[in-house]
């Protein structure tokens, strides 16, 4: 029986020990090569340092880029519970990047703050996206307790500080902890010289959350990757979002309202019966329909149509976005021309203030609701109820400029 997976996000501020603690968790569950771990032992000794577990990760780096052993934005290691992925992303732009573009959507994130410096710009800006994209399960780990000596009244002055910044953002993180990703302790097992502190280690606490639920239980939804012409058959293709489908069933393609049914489910040369969330497949109709890539095939209870909404977005281009400037909008396979008609109100990440309310525009790092007028009406739906209908990207000159979410 395959163990569960988790998908986590380290977030926070630059040099507050990100690094340092992936390759801990990496070491401390044996999920790095012995010969890497020995390589960078050698190199530390022969620098005169002690070990720097920042340096496995450096090592997975380079691997990556020669394609070897791992993914470009995803970091692996597992415990007897269940397997971990990290969604890695070296600064906050590139963070966003893969939260709203990547295949992969965080479950949870570990908020990472040095007990020297505290909250600081990037700690706030952060916790601002993780709040936007919906991730709720939290931990936050106050780093570098070994240079205050495991000092309680500094642990707890930060703790404090960090607990009022997220009431702001009415975000109650799970736990709280004090750790030293250098030396490792809390971070795979407690720290028993620490007599304040009788709490969980990090990846206790991380064994305490919940994994994302199947979607198979929701309505179907099945946006189409592809249409390719197989034999004489039309089989489009694509991955299950949502739900689940049978042979025979009646289905209907969004947004034109063209129904059918299943004639076959699809795999490798190889029909199925039926399929579910989380898997690829292709399928074929009992009648003859035009279908596209883009079109989002579904049943059960159905997701709106629209060419007009209400979302969040998180602008990331150096350049300012205008008021009804032409923009490319992307969700799931859907792809359409589309203008911000309104930017209803602004915000600052950093300091979480409203700097402006009908604005003109928007800039690097600020936060928008606005509305989004599409060419073509679109098919969407609130984050809250599925993520892949309610999480896009804008596009302008082929750069992803702004990530977004539908709110409820």
């Amino acid at each position: 029986m395959e163990k569960e997976q988790m998908k986590i996000v380290i977030i926070g501020h630059i040099d507050h020990g990100k690094s340092t603690l992936i390759g801990r968790l990496l070491f401390e569950t044996n999920s790095i090569p012995q010969s890497t771990v020995d390589e960078v032992k050698k190199i530390c000794e022969e620098l005169g340092k002690e070990m720097e577990f920042s340096y496995l990760l450096d090592s997975l780096e380079e691997e990556r880029e020669q394609n070897i052993t791992i993914d470009t934005t995803q970091i692996f290691f597992n415990t007897d519970k269940r397997d971990y992925v990290i969604i890695d992303a070296p600064g906050h732009v590139e963070f966003i990047k893969n939260m709203v573009t990547g295949a992969s959507q965080a479950e949870a994130a570990i908020l990472i703050v040095d007990v020297n410096e505290g909250v600081k710009e990037q700690t706030k800006r952060h916790a601002y996206i993780i709040k936007m994209l919906g991730i709720k399960q939290i931990i936050v780990v106050v780093n570098k307790m070994d240079s205050v000596d495991f000092d309680s009244d500094k642990f707890n002055k930060i703790k404090n500080d960090v607990s009022r910044f997220l009431n702001e953002l009415d975000i109650e993180p799970r736990f709280i902890i004090p750790i030293s990703a250098l030396r490792g302790s809390n971070v795979a097992k407690r720290y028993d010289n620490v007599g304040w502190y009788n709490g969980l280690s990090l990846l206790e606490a991380l064994g305490t959350l919940d994994a994302k639920g199947v979607l198979s239980h929701k309505s179907l939804r099945f946006p189409i990757q592809d249409v390719y012409k197989i034999k004489g058959e039309t089989l489009p293709v694509g991955k299950v979002e949502a739900g689940t489908l049978k042979q025979g069933d009646e289905v209907i393609f969004l947004p034109s309202n063209k129904k059918s049914k299943i004639k076959s489910i699809e795999v490798w040369n190889r029909n199925k019966i039926e399929a579910e969330a989380g898997e690829s497949i292709g399928i074929t109709l009992d009648k003859p329909l035009f279908i596209k890539r883009g079109d989002i095939m579904c049943s059960g209870s159905l997701p709106k149509i629209t060419d007009k909404f209400n979302a969040t977005i998180f602008w990331m281009s150096n350049q300012p976005v205008m008021v009804n400037e032409k923009l490319i909008l992307k969700c799931v396979t859907q792809e359409i021309k589309c203008i911000l008609e309104k930017i209803k109100n602004k915000i600052n990440t950093s300091t979480l203030e409203v700097i402006g309310k009908n604005c003109e525009e928007l800039c690097k790092t600020e936060v928008g609701d606005v509305i989004i007028k599409t060419e073509k009406p679109i098919v969407m739906g609130s984050f809250n109820d599925l993520e892949c209908l309610g999480r896009f990207v804008l596009i302008k000159d082929d750069d992803t400029v702004a990530g977004g979410v539908v709110p409820r």
